[in-house]
């Protein structure tokens, strides 16, 4: 197997899993249920990409498959969270824009 092969084989394997949530924070109760699942996906790995995004990097399928299990025992009884899965392939060709 050549560099290259190699090199695109990992791309393919290689997992990014996005966590997209949007709970209600109306009472004390929801806040307090809204930070738990942020501190329990953090302490799973992922890191803040925006408020309610957030990233985790998995080495492989399988690595991602635990992961995605984890964090259906976090979500919320109320509100949405919805987790994308994706390539480290397809990551590559995010495009990102900062505002100065």
């Amino acid at each position: 197997m050549t560099a290259e092969n190699h090199t695109r084989l990992n791309a393919y394997r290689i997992m990014w899993l996005f966590v997209f949530f949007d709970l209600p924070v109306g009472t004390k109760k929801e806040i307090k249920t809204a930070t738990r699942f942020r501190k329990d996906i953090m302490k799973d790995g992922f890191t803040m990409m925006q408020f309610s995004v957030y990233i985790r990097h998995c080495p492989s399928g399988e690595n991602a498959d635990v992961h995605l299990k984890r964090i259906k025992t976090f979500v919320p009884e109320k509100g949405q969270v919805s987790i994308l899965r994706i390539t480290d392939k397809q990551y590559g060709e995010i495009t990102n824009y900062w505002g100065a």
